[in-house]
């Protein structure tokens, strides 16, 4: 996890595009989120590596992800509950269980379609706050965070030196 996170830190204080960082903040949470016991989490996974994200961030955000699942898997359960109860769509779940390996993605399960709903519904709001998180922290924190007697201290400790000199690497 010191990896990703050391990952992230250089990202932020980079020529990494603020884009590509929000990108895999929001991707990596929406993936977090899903359960990892289906070969849906899989192929986004693999879908999401080809795109132009900062990978670091995206295996962090993972992590945090799958940690805060469990408390917003009662309200997945709901969301997804309610799609799979709509009469309209029991016919296009019907036909995509008939296709071969779609049954693998667990789409029927209340809560990996209620997990993958509630990742894209907040992939968006994701996505603004972490480009706004980055520009602040670029702006801001980042200049400044190299005198905080915070981060003096922090660089003598020698586990915690490397993430210390990445993040001020970039100033």
């Amino acid at each position: 996890m010191i990896k990703y996170l050391v990952k992230m830190l250089q990202a932020l204080s980079s020529n990494t595009s603020p884009a590509q960082i929000a990108h895999a903040v929001s991707c990596g949470l929406m993936l977090g989120f899903i359960p990892k016991d289906n070969i849906l989490w899989y192929v986004l996974f693999v879908f999401i590596l080809f795109l132009r994200i900062q990978r670091g961030t995206f295996g962090l955000f993972i992590l945090i992800g799958a940690l805060l699942a469990p408390l917003a898997d009662p309200i997945f359960n709901d969301i997804g509950y309610w799609i799979l109860s709509q009469d309209s769509l029991t016919p296009v779940f019907q036909s995509l269980l008939d296709i071969p390996f779609v049954a693998f993605t667990k789409i029927n399960n209340t809560v990996v379609l209620g997990s993958l709903v509630g990742g894209l519904a907040v992939y968006i709001p994701v996505w603004l706050v972490s480009r706004f998180f980055i520009f602040i922290w670029r702006k801001y924190i980042a200049a400044t965070a190299r005198r905080w007697k915070f981060v003096k201290v922090l660089k003598q400790i020698p586990l915690i030196e490397k993430i210390v000199d990445v993040v001020t690497e970039g100033m």
